[in-house]
């Protein structure tokens, strides 16, 4: 009996010495291991990340708060300028006049016009009636025409320039150097444009004003992007070369989609110039072939106003039609 009590006795004692070990074990080791250490500095990091995140994420709210205030400030300077004087649209052109030297020149085509409907009908009406086709409609015909061409010109060699730029600021050239080589090197009116740039910059103008003028003087999307591209860089930071690598994208991808619609619509337009020349065509080839068949059309009053009626509505046919294909890009 006192045998089994002392067995039973040992038994718990060492039951209660290995319990005794494995707490101390538990309590012990891990400070004599240096994990009680790594779990602390492993908190602590935890807590600087958050720290850092929480920092770039106010610094990127501020960031997309001043990039967007930018914007807001630059499209209100362009709804300012966005009326272009005479002059401007002069320039744009791509012609060194005055406004004094057009109008001498529209004068001059008005007293040509005059004379040779003067000279066709013999009567004062018909030069009366050309004067203001050959002072005003003619000259502003022939002005719209040469801007649009420059301005065509301009947005296919535009990219390049931006490429010039990307690849000189990746090199280590500043950007006033790389407009300098554009200025130098570029095709017209590329050249041209970027050298009005580098003049003004020399005259104290910043960098990025420089850049915004080039939208008043060349007033499309392309020299927009450029412009605000610039002005955000200078103000908000960043790097510029890959931003400006990404607009050059953007440059290419809109020139490849202006190509497809134009492509794509070629076929309504060839079907428009169709269906608005027809009317005409068949009147020439009528009156060629019997000319006392449809000449009772503007010697009687009824033809007359069936051709009245008929202009009217061919009018509004090619209004529509007009409407129809032209696609805004």
């Amino acid at each position: 009996m006192i045998a089994e009590l002392l067995e039973n006795q040992a038994v718990f004692a060492g039951l209660i010495a290995t319990c005794g070990g494995l707490l101390a074990y538990a309590l012990i080791y891990p400070l004599l291991s240096g994990e009680a250490r790594a779990d602390k500095r492993l908190q602590s990091i935890t807590v600087s990340v958050d720290r850092v995140v929480r920092s770039k994420g106010v610094e990127l709210g501020m960031r997309k708060k001043e990039v967007a205030a930018t914007i807001k400030e630059l499209d209100a300077k362009q709804k300012e300028n966005s009326r272009v004087p005479l002059q401007g649209r002069i320039h744009q052109a791509g012609l060194d006049w005055s406004v004094k030297k057009f109008f001498v020149a529209s004068a001059i085509s008005a007293l040509l016009f005059a004379a040779a409907g003067f000279f066709v009908k013999k009567t004062l009406v018909a030069a009366v009636v050309c004067l203001p086709v050959g002072g005003f409609a003619v000259p502003f015909f022939v002005l719209s025409y040469l801007r649009k061409k420059r301005v065509k010109k301009f947005i296919q060699e535009f990219p390049n320039a931006v490429d010039v730029i990307v690849r000189g600021i990746k090199s280590g050239l500043p950007i006033g150097d790389c407009l300098r080589i554009i200025a130098m090197e570029a095709a017209e009116p590329v050249r041209g444009e970027f050298r009005h740039i580098v003049d003004i910059q020399q005259l104290g103008v910043n960098v990025a004003d420089a850049c915004a003028e080039l939208y008043k003087r060349v007033p499309v999307t392309e020299a927009n992007f450029f412009g605000i591209v610039i002005q955000i860089q200078q103000k908000s930071g960043g790097n510029l070369s890959e931003v400006l690598s990404g607009l050059s994208k953007v440059l290419r991808e809109r020139r490849k989609m202006k190509g497809k619609i134009i492509a794509m619509s070629t076929e309504a337009t060839a079907s428009a110039a169709i269906i608005a020349a027809l009317p005409l065509v068949v009147g020439i080839l009528v009156y060629l072939s019997s000319p006392a068949y449809i000449e009772l059309l503007w010697l009687r009053e009824a033809g007359q106003k069936a051709m009245m009626v008929s202009a009217v509505w061919m009018a509004m046919g090619v209004f529509v039609m007009k409407k129809m294909i032209n696609f805004d890009f």
